[in-house]
């Protein structure tokens, strides 16, 4: 019951409740990061929600689209702006996706959608993330987010599949909090990008 009505009701109520909130707070971001990345305040980007379907995920932008001599992109550390630097370090960049669960492509607790490119390098146990509707927040965020090894996210992302209830997603709520507070597993590096997932031999 609790999976089926109660909890993308809770999702509903809390998106709008918590947009109407980080509005203030959301409209000099966009602003500052307008003008960090050249009049591009937001991310748009393909990513498996439930079932492996696909949505775009809008994000705030931390990053510039600066290149090379070639056109290449450069590394993200070199385009990662001081605003963006800042933004992504306490998490506002997530506030956008409160969209995305209005729409009904995500929840707030649930696995983290990844990039659609990793979705054929799955095996069976890690695809298996793929059963609820990812989230803003999850099992493997709160323990250790960006600073735990690929297997280990997914052992979390799998765990929450398997454990899903109204007890552990308040735990992860309260632990999301006390984790963006202080600040801690942003990444594995000062903010900067993970390393991408290569798939395994398993």
């Amino acid at each position: 019951m609790y999976k089926s009505f109660f909890k993308p009701l809770f999702d509903f109520t809390f998106a709008i409740i918590a947009l109407l909130f980080a509005l203030p707070l959301m409209i000099p971001v966009a602003v500052f990061l307008y003008f960090a990345n050249d009049g591009k305040p937001f991310f748009f980007q393909e990513r498996p929600g439930k079932n492996g379907k696909v949505f775009k995920i809008v994000k705030f932008k931390t990053m510039n689209d600066r290149r090379d001599a070639n056109g290449k992109l450069l590394p993200d550390e070199q385009r990662l702006t001081k605003t963006g630097a800042f933004v992504r370090k306490t998490s506002l960049d997530e506030l956008p996706q409160l969209v995305n669960i209005l729409k009904g492509d995500m929840s707030l607790i649930g696995p983290r959608p990844l990039l659609t490119t990793y979705l054929h390098l799955y095996n069976d146990f890690q695809n298996r993330r793929h059963e609820v509707k990812p989230g803003i927040t999850g099992w493997a965020q709160v323990n250790g987010r960006n600073g735990i090894s690929w297997d280990k996210k997914f052992e979390y992302d799998v765990w929450y599949v398997d454990h899903l209830s109204f007890t552990v997603d308040v735990k992860i709520f309260f632990k999301t909090i006390q984790k963006v507070l202080k600040s801690e597993g942003i990444n594995a590096a000062d903010a900067k990008s993970v390393e991408p997932f290569e798939g395994n031999n398993h």
